[in-house]
This record gives C-alpha cells, structure tokens and sequence, in this order.
C-alpha cells in the first residue's frame, strides 16, 4: 500500500588570520553538530548514499520505492538528463508496476562535480541543510515546493536528495536567466509575503535553532574570509557589466563583509529562501512554486523581496513596478497579522538588501562552474543596475 502522504506531490583576506582561527573553531563545532543530526537525517535502515550518477541503478531505485510500499517493483531507470552546478541535479525515469500515485519521474540531488562548487557547498554543508530542511521543515511552509521521496545525509560520507521531479504534473522549471512579468513578478511577492508571515518571530523557538547553528556561522565567516579575493575577480571577470562607480564601493564592502552583514541581520527576523532568483522557481498553470532550499535560513524577510526582484525582472520593468511590489509585500504581511512595520524604513531595508544579490552573482563568476556564464552575466547585468539605482553601498554603515 503506498503511504498517504506520497499522494500529495505538490503541497504547495581581510582579517584572514582571524577569519581562519574562527573557521577552524567552528569547524570543530559543526563536527560535534553533525552527529546530532545524524538521527534527523537518517533514520531510514537502508542506506541511499550515492556519490555519481553511475551509483544510481534499478536496486538504488527500489530502495526508495520501499520506503513507500514493498508491493511496488521497479524494473527500469534512465537518466534524463544531469545538470553540473552547485550540487549535482540528475533528472530520473523509473518504470515500476505502482499506482500512478508513485511518481516515475525524480529529480535527484548529489554533491558537486566540479570541484571548486563541491568544495564550497561542503565546507558550508548546503545540501545537508536541505535535507533537513525538508524532513523537518517543509510541511509547514506554505509555499508550492517540490515533493520529497528520500533522504539521507552522514557526516563526511555525503548526501542525497530525492525529489520528485515537478514536471511530473507539467509544471515548467524556470531558467536562471529568465525575465518574469509583472503579473508573474506579483504572484511570487505573494507567495514570500505569505511564506514570511507565517513564520514571523519564529527565530527563537527552538524548531529553527540549528538555522543559525554552527554550520551557518561556518558560511559567514568563509564568505567574510574570502570576499576581498573573490570579489576582486567577480569585478575583473565581469568587465563593462559593471559600472565603474561601483567598483570601489563594491571592494569596501567585501573588504567590510563582517559588519554589513552584521548591519544586514539586524531587522525583523522570519525564515527566508536567500536564493530567489528565476533559476529557482518553478511554474505551474496557476503559481510559483520555489526550488533549491539549502541557503534557507533565519533573516529578514525583505531581503527575499530585494533578491528576487533585483534577479528576476529587467531592469526598465523593475524601475517602473519595484515600489507598487514592495507596498504590495507591506500590506500583505499586515493582513496576515504582522504588526510594527514601518514602510519608510522597509524600503530602506530594501536598498540595502541590494547589495547581496550582487555579490552572490559575482562570487557566483569569481569562483565559476556554479551557474551558466550567460545567465550569470545577465543577472550581474540586472543586480549591478539595481545596486546602482539605489546606491545601495552607502545605505550600509560600513
């Protein structure tokens, strides 16, 4: 008998010395914080750890198909297609003699193959937090997402994410490069309103500790470690597509990471994707619905607004719609119940929200094999815009 809930697939080097003495400390923290988690991210008997796509054969196959129903046999796998990135995205057939209620598309997520990504998203454990994101988190958030069929995630051994793949009921996967209407631009605000409202003031219950836990502080400080260095190479790899202002502002920023981001973390704290752009998105007859949860953390929630509308709308459609979404944001929130917000400071939170987007894409360039090169330059083309319309270096007090 397969389970119930399978039946529901869419629910929805500056300082460097210092900056190293507090990576190999918390380092040391996030073993010790690996082995507790070993029992939220494993207890399935059977161990569904692969490393390659070559690794994911007919009998890797049913032991996920067995943790839904042992009646179930699968006979064939074929691979789709496979995407090399920040992780490895390996699109799956299976054929097996289940009720159509057990998807025969799946969508599965591996550590990187390029190395310089795999070294990166290990260090800061990325997939990991998406695992446990799912199996703790994800029924709660109100938000199309993708449907879990397995995880399993050991420290050192790595990780595995099955997913079953969305185009299983037609929706589209968006392109990272893809330019969103206005009308489609509004229907996400929507989504992240809600998604924000729901869980305001939830960053001390201890459900969502583990956000800001070890493994976070972990990706802090390497990205403080090495803002100088990459963004130095973002800037020289991306040529023309930055304008000259913003060079040097750019630099005293990644040179002053620490403190922005400390400026940054200071505002009404929810849960946030922190990756919204078009590449994350899918799209079915009627919503959005997000992809990619492994930056999910606690923060603040304009920050989403500020990514996602930086990343994902021309800059000409932006300029003209930018203030109508953010009020649209504001006033959602206020009808789910959120009080205290004052929109003159939101928007000023918006600005210097800006500046994250832009580093992402040029530490997404400097280190390189993450993204596709022509929709990494167009969404530096369109965050440098936003940076630069809201001269958002100077709004932080760095």
């Amino acid at each position: 008998m397969v389970k119930p809930e399978i039946k529901c697939y869419l629910s929805e080097a500056n300082n460097y010395s210092l900056n190293r003495v507090c990576i190999l400390q918390q380092g040391a923290d996030l073993k010790k914080q690996a082995r507790k988690d070993q029992s939220v991210c494993n207890p399935m008997k059977e161990n569904i750890l692969v490393r390659r796509p070559g690794d994911l054969t007919v009998s890797w196959a049913q032991k996920i198909v067995n943790i839904h129903s042992n009646a179930i046999k699968v006979s064939r796998i074929d691979i789709v297609s496979i995407d090399i990135g920040t992780t490895t995205r390996i699109r799956l057939n299976i054929e097996h003699n289940g009720p159509e209620t057990l998807p025969r598309r799946w969508f599965v997520k591996l550590p990187s193959r390029a190395w310089r990504a795999r070294v990166i998203t290990s260090l800061s454990r990325l997939l990991h937090i998406e695992v446990r994101f799912y199996k703790e988190i994800a029924p709660s958030v109100p938000v199309t997402r993708p449907v879990i069929l397995a995880a399993q995630s050991k420290f050192g051994r790595g990780t595995t994410l099955v997913l079953m793949d969305v185009t299983e009921l037609g929706a589209r996967p968006g392109c990272s490069s893809d330019a969103l209407t206005v009308a489609q631009a509004a229907l996400v605000i929507k989504q992240l309103a809600d998604f924000h409202a729901h869980f305001w003031n939830t960053s001390r219950d201890p459900k969502y500790r583990w956000l800001a836990g070890p493994v976070r502080r972990l990706e802090d400080n390497l990205g403080s470690a090495l803002a100088a260095p990459l963004m130095k190479r973002g800037l020289q790899r991306a040529g023309s597509l930055i304008p000259g202002s913003l060079h040097a502002p750019a630099m005293h920023y990644a040179r002053h990471r620490r403190l922005a981001m400390r400026s940054l973390s200071d505002g009404p704290q929810t849960l946030v994707h922190h990756d919204c752009h078009p590449g994350n998105l899918f799209w079915t007859l009627s919503r959005p619905g997000f992809l990619d949860w492994q930056l999910v953390r606690i923060g603040e929630g304009i920050s989403d607004i500020a990514y996602f509308l930086a990343t994902a709308l021309d800059p000409e459609t932006r300029r003209l719609h930018e203030a109508s979404f953010i009020a649209s944001y504001f006033h959602i929130l206020e009808d789910n119940g959120v009080a205290g917000i004052d929109f003159k400071n939101l928007l000023l939170r918006y600005r210097a929200h800006l500046v994250y987007p832009l580093e992402a894409m040029l530490m997404t360039l400097a280190i390189g094999g993450m993204m596709d090169s022509e929709s990494n330059l167009e969404l530096i083309r369109r965050t440098a815009a936003a940076v630069e319309d809201h001269d958002a270096f100077s709004v932080l007090p760095i």
